[in-house]
């Protein structure tokens, strides 16, 4: 499809864009766009009100974002334009946002807000409400230009920030209910609840906040370690759907052009391990807001190092209309994304290998439970996400993997992708050259 040069997109272009973002490819936005548009409107509304009764409170983080944008006049302009043409482009839309005042109150409201459960097939469920008000501006040049910002980027990870001390708080924890909330018989069976260990006395599972929900732990024996004592097979780290499996990664490579590529350099953030790992293998895989959120090792090793890298959180590959086109943002996102490097090193055949969880939208919160020096038995825990997107790559050596258990994704489609869960095998090394 020609790229739109106009100030509008027609009904299907709009279409057409919104079906092929990241967020609606990834399942966090409802597939009908119509309801994503109801959602959008009802919370616009409920923010113009709550400002007409003079009830909404200027978070700090917020208002770092506000200076931003005062004394920067790039970032001024592009958020400016951002969201005219997301309206100019959008014009059926009854309630919206309609400047960048309007956009730090959308903000504000947000911070202090907890994802409430409803129901498969309720046409007001959306769980992302930051993904829901960005998806139409994201879509814009001004929207990709600025979100590869790094002043703005590192605002808006402040305000992701406050989010996830809200969610970390008793304040988020009213939606964690019997009746109608996370513990409700629907969810329950929606998510697989029996998996996890849940306390059938409190009446909030005996999670003190919906974040400790949201990475919430399997029961004992919930994920069995296949190959615990063989060496040659390596298990994942995470449970989840395969986005890609690609062999003879490269140094250096294009992660922002279309055919999907993996660049060592960028995703390692210039480690001294890169070189190590060109001509290997990298194994990505996607997880879904109702999969289990702690990421386990895929070996047996020691850990080499940890770290978290900061960057950025909401950006997708510019310019792709193709029907692949949420799949090609997540590859590109293991390059310029917020991510965990946990190297572990493993006796031969396997070598060195690194384990990458990748933060994707709202709070992007990558944290690790391992550090340098830590013997780790394959199937322990490495760390967890809070709530938001996610992605995570296993990095292999050159000749460490001899084949891969599970079928690679060519469809273009992330929810077609095979499902994997952690602890079951995925690879079986090979003979190294």
């Amino acid at each position: 499809m020609p790229r739109n040069t106009g100030k509008t997109w027609t009904a299907q272009q709009l279409e057409t864009r919104y079906q092929n973002s990241f967020g609606r490819a990834a399942g966090y936005l409802p597939k009908n766009r119509a309801a994503l548009d109801a959602w959008l409107e009802e919370f616009s509304r409920g923010v113009h009100e709550r400002r007409a009764r003079n009830a909404i409170v200027r978070r700090r983080s917020v208002d770092d974002l506000a200076r931003l944008i005062e004394r920067d006049g790039i970032v001024r302009m592009y958020v400016s334009r951002m969201i005219d043409d997301a309206n100019e482009k959008h014009p059926e839309a009854k309630h919206k946002v309609n400047d960048v005042p309007d956009l730090l109150d959308h903000l504000d409201c947000i911070v202090t807000s907890t994802p409430r459960y409803l129901p498969q097939g309720d046409p007001e469920r959306n769980f992302f409400p930051m993904s829901s008000l960005f998806v139409y501006m994201m879509m814009t040049e001004p929207g990709y230009a600025v979100f590869r910002d790094q002043g703005f980027n590192r605002a808006l990870l402040g305000i992701l920030r406050e989010w996830c001390a809200h969610l970390d708080s008793a304040d988020s924890q009213d939606v964690l209910n019997r009746m109608d909330g996370w513990l409700s018989a629907a969810a329950w069976d929606e998510l697989g609840l029996d998996q996890f260990r849940i306390d059938p006395e409190d009446p909030h599972g005996g999670f003190p906040s919906f974040n400790a929900f949201f990475h919430r732990e399997l029961n004992d024996g919930a994920r069995p370690v296949d190959g615990k004592d063989d060496p040659r097979t390596i298990v994942s780290a995470n449970d989840g759907k395969v986005v890609r499996i690609r062999r003879n990664i490269q140094r250096t490579d294009k992660f922002w052009a279309k055919g999907q590529y993996y660049s060592l350099s960028d995703m390692l953030d210039g480690s001294d391990l890169t070189d190590s790992f060109i001509g290997g293998d990298v194994f990505q895989s996607f997880l879904s807001g109702g999969d289990y959120h702690r990421w386990h090792a895929p070996v047996t090793g020691v850990v080499h190092s940890a770290r978290v890298v900061e960057a950025l959180m909401f950006t997708e590959l510019e310019g792709v209309e193709e029907p692949n086109a949420g799949t090609q943002s997540q590859v590109y996102g293991a390059s310029v994304n917020t991510r965990g490097l946990v190297f572990i090193e493993c006796p031969a055949p396997i070598g060195m290998v690194c384990v990458m969880p990748l933060g994707m939208t709202e709070i992007s919160s990558v944290t690790l439970t391992v550090r340098p020096g830590d013997q780790v038995t394959k199937g322990d825990q490495l760390g967890y996400f809070s709530y938001g997107g996610s992605s995570l790559c296993l990095l292999f050596q050159k000749g460490a993997i001899g084949e891969f258990l599970v079928p690679d994704n060519t469809t273009g489609d992330m929810e077609k992708g095979a499902p994997i869960k952690v602890n079951a095998k995925i690879a079986r090394t090979g003979d190294k050259a």
